[in-house]
This record gives structure tokens, C-alpha cells and sequence, in this order.
């Protein structure tokens, strides 16, 4: 009789095992369908086109600037100088870069902004300087930036500038490295 409950309880068991495993499985379009009907975990676009207002009685200008350090051997450039936008607009600005060296280098963009306090108030979407960008002996590339004025921005600021600069990754680049120890060496 032992026998025989051992495997009752073992097939119990494999079907509680095999009804998980398809209640897991089941979980992901689930999951997905429930975020989409409810708006939950929807990319930062979706999120800001749904919940944005755009302020059509307002115009900022972006003005755009960009820098690259000295050790880095980079072209880089916004394709506009500027643009106009109303609060709560969606914008996409592109940036030329290039690669001047005769090796691969990972460059990292640092924003800044002027005035200040309007880096609260930029959202940005899509933007090259969220990661290290690697670009091939001699590669040209244009990089977008998409980006929302939050319409909260105090109705004093009317000109924002959005800066980058891009450094050397630290070890994407073995001929800074080398130039840099040879200086300290002596």
C-alpha cells in the first residue's frame, strides 16, 4: 500500500510541477498584455507622448554646443546650431561626429547645461551619451538626441543651451594611455 501512495503523491507532484512551469510560461504575454491595456512599463517615448502637454503659447530655443577633450583625436558637431520648440514638444536634434584617428576609440558625452537649473526640466529620450560610443578608425556618424522640455520650466527661461563634451573612455584608446605614462615616466 506504501508503494502505491508514494506514487499517487508522485504524480500529484508532477502535475503541480508541469501546471507551474505552464503558469510561468503563460505569465509573459500576461504580463504584456497587462502593461499594455495599462500604460505599466511602456518606453520613456510612449510615457512622455501620452503624458505630455505641449504649451503652444511658449517658444524656447535650444541652442546646441559641442566640445571634445584634447586627448580625444574626434570631429564632433551639431548638424543644427539651434532649434525652437514649444514646452512639452518632442524634438530630435543630430550631431556629426568622426573619428580622426587610425584606431578604434570609445569616446563618453557628459551633457551640460546653461542655465543650470533647465537640466531639471530636459527629458531626454534617445541620447548617444547614455553609453560609450565606439567608432572605427576613420567612421563618420550622425547621432540623434530626442529630447522633451518639461512644460513646467519657469516661464522666465526662454534660451536653454544643451552642451556636450566627449572624453576618452578610459582603456578604448592605447595611444593616450601610452603618451599619458610616458609623461608621467618622464
Amino acid at each position: 500500500m506504501e508503494k502505491s501512495g508514494n506514487r499517487v503523491l508522485l504524480k500529484k507532484l508532477l502535475i503541480v510541477t508541469v501546471g507551474m512551469f505552464g503558469f510561468g510560461y503563460a505569465m509573459v504575454p500576461f504580463y504584456y498584455k497587462i502593461c499594455e491595456v495599462t500604460g505599466l512599463n511602456a518606453g520613456d517615448a510612449q510615457v512622455l507622448a501620452k503624458n505630455t502637454q505641449v504649451d503652444a503659447s511658449r517658444t524656447i530655443t535650444m541652442e546646441f554646443d559641442a566640445n571634445v577633450d584634447a586627448n580625444l583625436p574626434w570631429k564632433f558637431s551639431p548638424v543644427e546650431k539651434s532649434v525652437t520648440m514649444h514646452p512639452g514638444e518632442m524634438v530630435q536634434v543630430l550631431f556629426d561626429v568622426e573619428n580622426l584617428a587610425d584606431h578604434d576609440i570609445t569616446g563618453q558625452a557628459i551633457p551640460s547645461y546653461g542655465p543650470q537649473l533647465a537640466g531639471r526640466y530636459v527629458k531626454k529620450i534617445e541620447c548617444f551619451c547614455f553609453t560609450g560610443q565606439t567608432l572605427k578608425a576613420g567612421e563618420k556618424r550622425k547621432m540623434p538626441v530626442m529630447l522633451v522640455m518639461e512644460p513646467d520650466l519657469p516661464k522666465d527661461v526662454n534660451t536653454v543651451t544643451l552642451s556636450y563634451t566627449f572624453f576618452v573612455q578610459p582603456g578604448s584608446d592605447k595611444s593616450v594611455e601610452s603618451k599619458e605614462t610616458k609623461a608621467v615616466n618622464g
